[in-house]
């Protein structure tokens, strides 16, 4: 397998061990093309990247490019999905320092309203249809307002109905991740959309330099559903 490109990296600028560079070396020694530094969006309460730090991470990957003429890397932003509206947190002041947008649900992303705050806490205890539907909407609208590469890990810290969201993914032109750390979008995901042929893109999610381009799970889930690997834009077996 040749890994192409591995977008979901995450480094000491949120809470990932490594730095930049130490990622970006691991990823030569892998033979990986592209890097994808996706720290988390700014409104995560324990480790969202600091506003102060977007246009200094730019300064630093710009450099890093100069440094290292056998990769590509490229700044991103693991984005938080805030509420059902699919309001992201990415102003415009910061898009122009991006390369690229990845968004997901954590729980850890601060609540626009008392709706999101009570969101929060039903997908960590109850995990009702209510909590379900609400997540399906907010990713389906965020996908629709927003200018999103990649949506990350879909269904794994809130349950949603992966059927809907990949309709609006091939509308939108989204690519779904098949994250290699969460284990979503897992076996019995891929099956259900299987038919639409999604865009996928497998993330390691590394955060330890380590872990970037490690793409077992994400593989052995794959081939376990039966998906068409042609599919994966960012591998090629």
């Amino acid at each position: 397998m040749q890994i192409l490109a591995d977008y979901h990296t995450h480094t000491i600028y949120s809470h990932g061990k490594g730095t930049i560079e130490e990622n970006v070396k691991v990823a030569i020694s892998k033979g990986i093309k592209t890097i994808g530094i996706s720290d988390h969006g700014y409104k995560h309460m324990s480790y969202g990247v600091k506003v102060r730090d977007i246009a200094k991470m730019r300064e630093e990957i710009d450099k890093l490019n100069e440094k290292y003429s056998e990769i590509d890397i490229l700044l991103g932003m693991e984005c938080n999905v805030l509420d059902e509206k699919g309001n992201i947190d990415l102003s415009d002041k910061f898009k122009s320092y991006l390369d690229y947008v990845m968004a997901g649900y954590h729980f850890g992303s601060t609540p626009n309203n008392l709706r999101g705050l009570l969101n929060h806490c039903d997908n960590y205890i109850i995990r009702s249809v209510k909590a379900k539907e609400h997540n399906t909407n907010a990713i389906i609208n965020a996908m629709r307002n927003n200018d999103i590469f990649v949506i990350t890990h879909p269904g794994d810290k809130g349950d949603v109905y992966i059927e809907e969201i990949a309709k609006v993914a091939k509308e939108t032109d989204t690519r779904l991740e098949v994250n290699s750390s969460h284990g979503f979008l897992n076996v019995e995901q891929l099956k259900a959309i299987k038919h639409l042929e999604n865009k996928l893109i497998i993330g390691s999610d590394a955060h330890v330099p380590n872990n970037v381009g490690n793409f077992k799970l994400a593989i052995d889930t794959i081939r376990k559903a039966g998906i068409d690997t042609k599919l994966v834009e960012n591998i090629r077996l």
